[in-house]
């Protein structure tokens, strides 16, 4: 075993929420230490669950009357049945002062919002959404950037009972429609634009085809935040949400210029912002509902058909959401907690529940390299940030930005940077540590929108390896299987998780008998969760992950992770980044790589041979690709992964699937009709 990157203070542990926790149960462990407690959570799961619903100090109604009912059953097992509850209850906590929400446009306008703002706008949202007839089951869509907005909205929705489902304002047409218009919302909340890399983008011509084409609508409320008062002429059944949050505040609403906001009373500064004081606070009424009852509608990326739509419950993405939150992630009252992402990834409703524990959240919109790389980070030092979220690409790119953030900003709060979206290069680990912050957890994490939270996860007990993934997640009996269905240790194969969790999904939508539901996790080992991960527990327990495994390479046969060769190939000063895809040839696979290179640069023979050098040294003879190709672009989604799917069936001149999912599908026409594929 190698040695670790960093390694937490004694008076760190001591000081955790997950060392509190243990003590807490000392009496149940073997020996009081992490490996003992996640062996308790798994062999006496209703136990673990029921002691931290008591440790989170969740809010209930009514009481539950059995833990776990079913426990065998996979899906199939019930957790916490009898418990009534509301997740908008659980976030907006009456004990909770203070700020509750920063906001910051990419033009430099900063938001405050209090406790008693975000109360009482969610209070008269929910009037508003009530007087139109949203209750229990109805949904309600976002089409918004991270704004305080959408943060209410969410949880008056969620105080009703009503299903929230968003995407952001990026979607085109085509994109939005395949996944609103499949659940029907009555309601929509818009934007009427946003900004992104020095542009202004309006949204209001995709907004007007969209509200022409779901016939469900029965409002659609739009934020002004390129405009304080955009005109909605062009939109069927507009209304500006300042217009209507006043008239349910009975007060006039607050325009702040040309980065304005709709938020009622909340505080601004910074540029084209005004100033404007918050009334008494009112308090929300919350429904009272089942544990399991739904509260999102969360989608597949849509990259190889139309998107699934993932049914979320409000208890299981609550208490999953603050275990991770409050012990993985030691979020503690009043830390200012931060996520670069967008509504439409699932880590935007994974960060908002840190307002369960009296977090501040801090939330941005635009690009993280507009004006300077430099922009999250002048952010973290400014808010006093404890946790820096952020996605694995925007680590590597920031480093080969060339910016040190050590050297510019002081972080002296900044307790943990957390990382996930994709593998975690181990590039990166040095670079945090060398150029960030010396002494912070970097967690690389990993889960996804099917779970809504994470199977391995981060731990303020434990020490970081270069290159891992900390541990796996309490409560979640997580393993590795070979193409049997054989555990196996230090070796490659896929991520599955054996037992029932809280977060399982409810259901997909649309899908009465389950079908689609089973088909998608439980089809390749029955009774067992398979994710669709390649990957590699190592001996320290921790993981390391080798990319999706329907984007495996298999050139003779052998499985490759395409994140192995990313690992290496990344390292090159010459690369910004790289996509790796298997190519049917002559009765065989060989592997296909291309490369976007950074400014500057060019693919001369040089190059292409210290590639494949590397690749050969550094992984083996097997994943050296056949063919070293440049291109001006990569294809992603608008979360930021690579689309090796989509990459591949262009390349054996097939259609790609569901284009309009993607961020940039223009960027495919670059791999159309290679004749370099041809020899």
């Amino acid at each position: 075993m190698t040695n670790p990157i960093w390694k937490p203070s004694p008076r760190r542990v001591a000081d955790s929420n997950m060392q509190r926790f243990l003590k807490a149960q000392a009496h149940r462990l073997e020996k009081p230490e992490y490996d003992a407690l996640y062996r308790w959570s798994l062999d006496r799961s209703a136990e673990f669950w029921s002691a931290y619903w008591e440790f989170s100090g969740i809010r209930a109604m009514t009481p539950y009357r059995s833990v776990l009912t079913d426990p065998d059953s996979m899906p199939g097992a019930r957790w916490f049945e009898g418990a009534r509850l509301n997740y908008a209850d659980n976030l907006l906590r009456p004990e909770h002062r203070g700020t509750a929400l920063v906001f910051y446009s990419e033009r430099g306008a900063r938001i405050e919002m209090s406790w008693d703002e975000l109360r009482r706008d969610v209070a008269a949202l929910a009037s508003v959404l009530r007087s139109m007839g949203v209750g229990e089951g109805d949904r309600v869509a976002g089409l918004l950037p991270n704004r305080p907005e959408a943060v209410v909205a969410m949880l008056a929705c969620a105080s009703l009972g009503a299903l929230w489902s968003s995407c952001s304002p990026d979607f085109g047409v085509g994109a939005v429609l395949d996944r609103f218009g499949q659940i029907r919302p009555r309601v929509l909340f818009a934007t009427d634009g946003y900004f992104y890399n020095g542009k202004t983008i309006d949204c209001r011509p995709t907004l007007a085809r969209v509200a022409e084409r779901i016939d469900s609508l029965e409002a659609v409320i739009v934020v002004g935040y390129v405009e304080p008062e955009p005109n909605l002429a062009g939109v069927p059944g507009a209304r500006r949400y300042a217009d209507i949050l006043a008239k349910a505040s009975c007060k006039e609403p607050s325009g702040t210029g040309a980065s304005g906001t709709g938020v009622s009373g909340a505080r601004t500064s910074g540029a084209e912002a005004s100033k404007s004081e918050a009334p008494g606070a009112e308090v929300p009424e919350f429904k009272a509902l089942p544990f399991s009852h739904p509260l999102y509608i969360m989608y597949s990326s849509g990259t190889t058909g139309v998107p699934k739509c993932i049914v979320h419950g409000a208890g299981g993405t609550l208490i999953q959401h603050l275990k991770e939150l409050q012990l993985h992630c030691d979020i503690k009252p009043g830390d200012a907690v931060f996520y670069f992402t967008t509504t439409g990834w699932m880590m935007w409703n994974w960060m908002v529940s840190a307002l369960a524990l009296g977090a501040t959240l801090v939330l941005f919109d635009g690009s993280p390299f507009h004006p300077d790389p430099g922009v999250l980070w002048r952010i973290a030092e400014r808010e006093r940030m404890a946790v820096f979220g952020t996605s694995a690409k925007y680590l590597s790119a920031l480093e080969k930005s060339g910016y040190r953030p050590a050297e510019h900003v002081k972080l002296s709060r900044l307790a943990s940077v957390l990382s996930t979206g994709s593998p975690l290069a181990p590039s990166s680990f040095d670079f945090v540590y060398e150029h960030i912050k010396e002494d912070l957890q970097l967690s690389s994490i990993a889960g996804g929108t099917d779970i809504i939270a994470c199977f391995i996860s981060g731990n303020p007990m434990l020490p970081v390896y270069r290159g891992e993934l900390q541990c796996s997640a309490l409560g979640l009996a997580v393993d590795v299987f070979d193409d049997r269905g054989r555990p196996v240790r230090s070796q490659k194969g896929e991520l599955v998780c054996t037992a029932p969790f809280p977060s399982m999904p409810v259901s997909f939508w649309n899908d009465p008998d389950d079908a689609m539901y089973r088909a998608a996790y439980f089809e390749r080992f029955p009774g067992v969760w398979c994710h669709g991960d390649y990957v590699e527990m190592t001996p320290s327990g921790g993981f390391v992950f080798h990319g999706r495994s329907d984007a495996i390479l298999n050139p003779g046969g052998v499985r490759i992770g395409t994140s192995e060769i990313y690992r290496i190939v990344e390292n090159f000063e010459e690369i910004a980044e790289a996509i790796a895809v298997g190519q049917d040839w002559e009765g065989d696979v060989r592997v296909v790589l291309f490369v976007r290179l950074q400014p500057g640069h060019r693919l001369d023979d040089d190059l292409v041979e210290r590639i494949r050098l590397a690749v050969r040294r550094d992984a083996s003879p097997r994943h050296v690709p056949a063919k070293v190709l440049e291109t001006p672009d990569i294809p992603r989604t608008r979360s930021g992964k690579i689309v090796e799917l989509a990459v591949r069936d262009v390349i054996h001149g097939r259609e790609a699937v569901n284009a309009d999912a993607l961020a940039n599908p223009e960027a495919l026409d670059y791999f159309r009709n290679r004749v370099e594929l041809a020899l």
